[in-house]
C-alpha cells in the first residue's frame, strides 16, 4: 500500500474546502471511502465534495437512509452518498446494489473500510482524525489517483502538508 498524502484542517470550513477541492477533480465512476470516528468529519467533508461536484443537497449525514442519491445541478456526474455504518456486512452493501450507479456517478462511502474494497480496484481511501484539528489521510488505490492526490498535495491554497 503507498504512503497516503495527509492534508490538515483546523476546523470544519477548511474540512469542507479540502472536499469541494477534491471534488472539483473527481469524475463518474470515483469511488471514495471513508473512515473515521464519530466527529472525525466525514459529512462535513462529504459535504464539501458535493460543492465541488455542484449536487443538489443538502449533504447530511444519513441517519435513516443508508444511500441517497443527490443528483447534478449541471451536467456532471451525481453523488451516491452511502453511510455504511448500521451495515452488518459487505453482503449488505452490496444489496444496496451500488454496483448499478458506480460507473456513472460518484460514490463516497462512510464507514465504508472493510466493506467496500470489492467494490472498485480504483478507489481513494480516505481517513479522518481529530475534531477540531484534523488530519486527512488520503489513500490512493489504483493508478487513477496519482493526479488526483499531487493535485491536492500541490494546492497550497489549504493547510496541506
Amino acid at each position: 500500500m503507498p504512503e497516503p498524502v495527509v492534508l490538515t484542517a483546523a476546523d470544519a470550513e477548511e474540512t469542507q474546502a479540502l472536499g469541494e477541492r477534491l471534488g472539483d477533480l473527481l469524475r463518474a465512476g470515483d469511488l471514495v471511502v471513508l473512515t473515521g470516528g464519530l466527529g472525525a468529519g466525514k459529512t462535513t467533508f462529504t459535504q464539501g465534495i458535493g460543492r465541488g461536484l455542484k449536487v443538489r443537497g443538502p449533504i447530511t449525514s444519513p441517519t435513516f437512509v443508508v444511500a441517497r442519491v443527490h443528483p447534478s445541478l449541471g451536467d456532471g456526474p451525481e453523488l451516491v452518498h452511502v453511510d455504511a455504518y448500521r451495515l452488518g456486512g459487505a453482503a449488505e452493501l452490496d444489496d444496496l446494489d451500488l454496483d448499478a450507479e458506480l460507473d456513472e456517478a460518484v460514490t463516497v462511502i462512510e464507514w465504508g473500510a472493510g466493506l467496500a474494497e470489492s467494490l472498485s480496484e480504483q478507489r481513494l481511501e480516505i481517513v479522518l482524525t481529530g475534531t477540531d484539528d484534523r488530519s486527512l489521510h488520503l489513500t490512493a488505490v489504483g493508478d487513477r489517483w496519482d493526479e488526483v492526490l499531487a493535485a491536492l498535495a500541490g494546492d497550497r491554497s489549504g493547510r496541506s502538508t
